[in-house]
């Protein structure tokens, strides 16, 4: 780790350091002796990073041996570099664990590869070889082949690959895949198979490296920054991420399967940083790679235009940040800033720049700044290329409710703030925070979106060792100071804050370790944890219109909390009241696309990448202060408190517990006219909970009393859609047998998102013509089913017959014509037998020609077609035909010649 190497014996329960005794010595790598786990080997690291700059050796880096377990440890030194070591890859031969390989990083962003074959005692150098692109900081491990002796890879922006020891390397084939190697794994009983983890993800190699096959199911992008546009009907997220362009995506989609990965799109190339859109604009959007250079793209085109400020004649070199700022005015959609040392302004969508600051920076020459306790030499191991430009502006705001109105923060512990647009500038002094650390780096700084005088500020000095949570709040534009980060752990890096949009008290902050929400203005703090795992987030955005909380993690993609604004509604009110129905969200009303047939991957297997859609339907929110709790959940819960004997709470009492039912909370959902069209039940579970209703009527298959157990278990009926329009919906509790209120019912909308391209009828016709199928096809399944239980009396009646005192004549034949009579019928509504068993083609039957008029127009929205309308004439004559014949059979031939047989002490028949 970052403070040299830890043991534990209890599992991880308890740990001691037993390597690295200072702040500055990390240990890079540890491995084992295959013979004997007692011999292991560490590689100790001394490098320090500030929030300035970054020193990757010492005298502190080293390779040492322990025999003992790593109670104690020697350091190797003999045939060993004598000064100025950094990074260190170690390896160990699996043919011969006497031969050890080290990649060593050597003075500035060079090095070499050594390798022993005494177990360390002697070391001989193979080659210069050493990890190149961005330096060893970023590569150096080793690796051995399981497969090969002396067959090594050393990771590097292209992984290099030695057959001989180190002596000699040739760069790894990278046709096709990413670069920026890190991790490698080889298959025990396949020689030419090999694993690699770089930036851009995961690919495996059969060949031996000839061709590789990428795993696109892991959504682990790292991205930095992020922005929204306001297109319709579903917005866009763009972001940035570290090695992997710049990226934008739905929020949603109308088809059943979710997000594909194919949704998805590069609009520029790099390392991707802060994006923006333009409001009102979906097709002007704002990208940038690392160190300020910035494009406007138009999306209809694809194409880009470069429009990074450029200094004039004579001015010095512009620093950028390497994850600059960008911000569109929230007064001119026109009006864009930037910023590197001084802040940028342009008022044409960057085809101008002016700068309308000095330099906002303390402009420090950061190779006379302390590391390590005191100033260091020019020939130490300084690699100023892995760090980001020093001295530059990292945060822009606006205020949206007073034009030129700015803020600015930046990496070396500066604010500034403009009144007048640029004009003039008056410091804030961190040392005038109380409790802010006076070189901090300015993660984040907003303006309140309803008070001028409001200013939120997000610190972060991890660089510098520190990872306590800094937040900051000012109402009185920066002269003073309150901390607001009560609540939150320590050692939690703080991002990002943001405000809603409608209640001022209602933020959300982006940390190392997930998101937190605050509705009291930052007095408290709450971490929201569904399924939010605990990684870093960079950046949080809310899309205003559809009040959603759309957030960056670095590492594992993007995640969107839908429609938080019941958050709104959160109070400490709220939280004693038993039950709460808190909010009915409107939804959009269409009929899902399968794009690629059904289910959620379609055919295309499990290695295909989808994220899910927000709920399709209408979502409710509500809130049990407890859970509801059956009476035996209550006495096995009593009983466990009990310290002595339990108590025996009678033969009555459990014998009821065998009748309970499970407690439930249960929605009804009516139309406008007060109609119930749904019910909808959810666990009675205290907490925060949402449910959403499909937008359909329930399913009307029929319900059987001995359903087949082998039947389809994933496959779950729907009913027809509900129209468009407006609902209500009402939350009880049903629990022992009892129904109660608990909320006065909510409004909300079912509104039609697409127009066809064709007229078809009007929506509540074709509403109203699905519940006129919906109930024939409740009838029709009645007379299926009735068809199949007469079929199975008859047989029965027969049986009844043979066990009977029946003399043999009369009844044999009636119950033999009525087997033909059903027959016939079955023929009729089914078709020919003999032809469904070969599977030859039928006449059009009833069967065939309801399939038709059932699903004709169940995918469409445009409403049924006048063959569809003939085809329910003809269905309904036929079917009237049909039952009326049926019922004769049903209710009077089989009683009939049941109660004959009863007569002659035949057995009853089940359900007589």
């Amino acid at each position: 780790g970052e403070r040299g190497i830890y043991k534990s014996i209890d599992g991880g329960k308890t740990w001691k350091r037993v390597l690295g005794d200072t702040e500055w010595i990390g240990a890079t790598d540890i491995i084992v002796d295959p013979r004997n786990e007692d011999i292991m080997y560490a590689a100790t690291w001394q490098r320090h990073r500030t929030i300035a700059a970054y020193m990757g050796g010492g005298p502190g880096s080293g390779i040492h041996k322990s025999t003992d377990g790593g109670e104690t440890w020697t350091k190797l030194s003999s045939g060993l570099p004598t000064s100025n070591m950094g990074k260190i890859g170690l390896a160990i031969s699996p043919q011969k664990p006497d031969v050890l390989y080290a990649a060593i990083e050597l003075d500035r962003r060079k090095g070499a590869v050594y390798r022993s074959e005494n177990k360390g005692i002697s070391w001989n150098k193979m080659s210069d070889e050493v990890a190149g692109g961005t330096g060893p900081h970023y590569y150096q491990e080793l690796w051995v082949s399981p497969h090969q002796f002396d067959k090594l890879y050393l990771a590097n922006n292209v992984m290099k690959i030695s057959t001989d020891g180190g002596k000699t390397f040739e760069s790894m084939n990278v046709k096709n895949i990413h670069v920026d190697n890190h991790a490698v794994a080889f298959k025990k009983n396949h020689p030419n198979y090999i694993m690699i983890g770089c930036d851009g993800g995961l690919y495996e190699s059969y060949d031996n490296t000839k061709t590789w096959r990428f795993f696109s199911n892991l959504p682990i992008t790292q991205y930095y920054k992020l922005a929204v546009d306001d297109a319709l009907p579903f917005y866009n997220i763009f972001g940035g991420t570290q090695d992997n362009n710049s990226h934008a995506g739905p929020s949603e989609t109308d088809n059943s399967h979710g997000i594909r990965n194919a949704d998805w799109q590069i609009t520029f190339f790099g390392d991707g940083h802060q994006p923006a859109t333009e409001p009102g604009n979906p097709n002007i959007i704002y990208n940038q790679l690392q160190q300020g250079v910035l494009a406007r793209v138009d999306r209809a085109t694809g194409e880009y235009v470069l429009i990074k400020p450029q200094p004039k004649e004579g001015e010095p070199f512009e620093r950028f940040n390497w994850d600059a700022p960008i911000l569109v005015s929230p007064h001119d959609p026109k009006r864009i800033y930037c910023a590197s040392y001084r802040l940028w302004r342009s008022d044409n969508r960057g085809d101008q720049w002016k700068p309308i600051s000095k330099d906002l920076t303390k402009d420090q020459n950061r190779i006379e700044l302390p590391i390590m306790g005191r100033k260091q030499s020019y020939d130490n191991p300084w690699d100023f290329y892995a760090m980001s430009t020093f001295n530059t502006i990292t945060s822009i705001s606006e205020s949206p409710v007073q034009k030129d109105l700015l803020y600015i923060g930046t990496d070396d512990g500066s604010i500034w703030c403009s009144e007048n647009g640029g004009d003039e500038w008056r410091q804030i002094e961190l040392s005038s925070i109380p409790g802010a650390p006076k070189n901090a780096y300015v993660n984040d700084i907003k303006t309140d979106q309803f008070d001028p005088n409001t200013v939120y500020v997000v610190l972060d000095n991890h660089k510098n060792g520190d990872f306590k949570p800094y937040l900051f709040k000012s109402t009185n534009k920066g002269k003073s100071w309150q901390s607001i980060s009560q609540g939150i752990p320590d050692r939690t890096i703080l991002w990002r804050i943001v405000q809603d949009h409608v209640s001022k008290d209602l933020l959300f902050l982006a940390s190392e370790f997930g998101i937190y929400c605050s509705v009291d203005g930052g007095s408290h703090w709450v971490q929201l944890k569904g399924n939010v795992p605990t990684i870093s987030f960079r950046d949080l955005v809310i899309q205003k219109r559809e009040n959603d909380l759309v957030c960056a993690s670095f590492g594992r993609g993007f995640f969107i909390l839908d429609d938080y604004s019941f958050l709104r509604k959160i109070s400490a009110e709220t939280v004693e009241k038993k039950a709460h129905l808190i909010h009915a969200e409107d939804a959009h009303w269409y009929i899902q696309r399968q794009v690629m047939g059904w289910g959620e991957k379609g055919a295309q297997g499990d290695g295909y990448y989808v994220a899910p859609n927000a709920p399709y339907g209408a979502t409710f929110t509500y809130y049990l202060r407890e859970s509801i709790k059956t009476d035996k959940k209550k006495r096995q819960e009593s009983e466990k408190k009990e310290k002595g004997d339990v108590p025996f709470v009678g033969w009555e009492s459990l014998d009821l517990e065998f009748n309970e039912e499970e407690p439930k909370i249960m929605f009804v959902i009516k139309n406008e006219s007060g109609k119930v069209v749904r019910r909808l039940f959810a666990k009675a579970q205290k907490g925060f909970h949402k449910i959403t209703w499909d937008m359909r009527f329930p399913a009307s298959n029929m319900i059987k009393l001995n359903p087949n157990p082998l039947g389809n278990n994933d496959w779950t009926p729907k009913g027809i859609m509900a129209p468009p329009g407006k609902y209500s919906v009402s939350m009880y509790q049903k629990a022992n047998g009892n129904t109660i209120k608990l909320s006065e019912p909510l409004s909300f909308e079912l509104k039609k998102l697409h127009q066809g391209s064709l007229k078809g009828m009007e929506v509540t016709e074709s509403a109203s013509y699905w519940e006129k199928m919906d109930d024939f096809s409740k009838n029709l399944s009645l007379l299926y089913a009735d068809l199949s239980l007469s079929k199975k009396k008859v047989k029965a009646l027969r049986k009844a017959l043979d066990l009977s005192l029946t003399d043999a004549g009369n009844l044999d034949v009636e119950i033999r014509k009525l087997q033909e009579e059903l027959f016939e019928l079955d023929r009729k509504i089914h078709g020919n037998k003999s032809k469904r068993d070969a599977g030859e083609k039928t006449d059009y039957v009833l069967s065939e020609r309801t399939w038709i008029t059932l699903w004709g127009s169940a995918g469409s929205t445009y409403g049924p077609t006048e063959d569809h309308l003939m085809s329910f004439e003809l269905v309904k004559k036929q079917f009237s035909t049909y039952r009326n014949e049926l019922d004769q059979i049903l209710n009077n031939k089989i009683p009939n010649i049941e109660e004959k047989l009863i007569k002659n002490r035949s057995p009853y028949i089940e359900g007589r």
